[in-house]
């Protein structure tokens, strides 16, 4: 891969990241995908005292229906549980399909559990932050007092493993952002500010992607 493709990668990546630092919250909120680091993350940060709950949603997606034997908040509370996190602190939403589901079943979920978490703090895979970020923002039916929104600190060469390979990290990257272009006008999502060198660099992507594939 040319040296300045990758830079121009990296600036997408980047942008995805929202640089919030982790406070304490009423609920640890997950929403559910195929990297089962996410629900380590969501250990740690429960380990560190910062919410006393921790609700996980996801049921089963185009990328872990053949993954995952149960669904996406069932797996990740697994993980969670081997972590050391009991099972009196999850909440579980077994049916989203997409992160606008994410967001709304789980509302109602903490509705019908008797909660109102009003400080949440959302876990998602590195390039899905803002997107995560501006669902809830739309698609949560009730002003909060404050959303915050953390992943893995991880780099996009590190990022990608066996399970996740990095031709497949770049596509998802590339059509995360490219939702956060469009959704907002079909009301999905809010609108968030998009730098022009950031635009730029998603411009020259396509112009220098020489297949299908990024290798």
């Amino acid at each position: 891969m040319p040296h300045r493709l990758y830079q121009h990668l990296e600036t997408i990546w980047n942008y995805h990241h929202l640089g919030h630092n982790p406070e304490t919250c009423d609920c640890i909120f997950v929403l559910g995908s195929n990297d089962i680091r996410v629900a380590e993350q969501a250990a740690a940060l429960y380990h560190q005292g910062l919410a006393p709950y921790v609700m996980i949603s996801g049921g089963k997606g185009r990328f872990t229906e053949d993954a995952f034997e149960k669904s996406e908040a069932e797996t990740f509370a697994e993980i969670l549980i081997d972590e050391g996190v009991p099972a009196s602190a999850l909440i579980l939403e077994k049916q989203a399909t997409n992160t606008g589901e994410n967001i709304t079943l789980s509302y109602a979920l903490m509705k019908e559990k008797g909660h109102n978490f009003q400080r949440l703090l959302l876990v998602q895979k590195p390039f899905m932050e803002r997107r995560a970020f501006a669902t809830f923002m739309k698609q949560w039916p009730e002003p909060v007092q404050s959303v915050l929104v953390t992943s893995q600190a991880v780099s996009l060469i590190d990022y990608p493993n066996e399970d996740i390979p990095f031709d497949m990290v770049v596509d998802a990257m590339i059509a995360d952002f490219e939702r956060i272009q469009s959704y907002p006008s079909k009301g999905f999502q809010i609108e968030q500010d998009i730098p022009q060198a950031v635009l730029d660099a998603y411009a020259l992507i396509k112009e220098l992607r020489p297949s299908s594939e990024w290798k």
